[in-house]
């Protein structure tokens, strides 16, 4: 069985990304090891990054988001998810929706969140680190 992580949507934006073809093997890499989960949050921030940055076309998006369906547990993001970040917004002072992504990845017994964004290999509620998959 493999180890289940939550993904940043700044990593899943790298499979989809022609600019950076070193960061896309890296996380081609960790779908291949590990048992991906990602939130609503997750999806909804990736399109959002597609459709202002990347250009993408809406068929283009609905066709990635279903290839990563298809690879990655999809979890939503409830009252509880959303309390918890708040909490963990005072204690940690990460932005609330960075926090959100923590809470996210908490609730779903996640022990490593990927992303690119937060400080690489903080441990948050002595429980999840975090881990930028492109850090030295």
């Amino acid at each position: 069985m493999k180890d289940k992580i939550f993904l940043d949507s700044n990593i899943l934006i790298y499979l989809y990304s022609e600019d950076e073809p070193e960061k896309q093997n890296i996380v081609n890499n960790i779908f291949d090891k590990f048992e991906c989960v990602v939130s609503t949050q997750t999806l909804n921030e990736f399109c959002n990054v597609c459709i202002k940055k990347l250009k993408k076309t809406v068929v283009e998006i609905i066709e990635s988001l279903n290839e990563i369906r298809e690879s990655c547990r999809l979890e939503f993001v409830d009252d509880s998810v959303i309390k918890q970040a708040l909490l963990l917004h005072e204690k940690y002072f990460y932005s609330y929706f960075d926090s959100l992504m923590l809470s996210s990845a908490l609730k779903y017994n996640c022990a490593i969140i990927y992303s690119e964004d937060m400080q690489n290999g903080q441990i948050i509620e002595n429980t999840l680190k975090i881990v930028n998959p492109f850090a030295d």
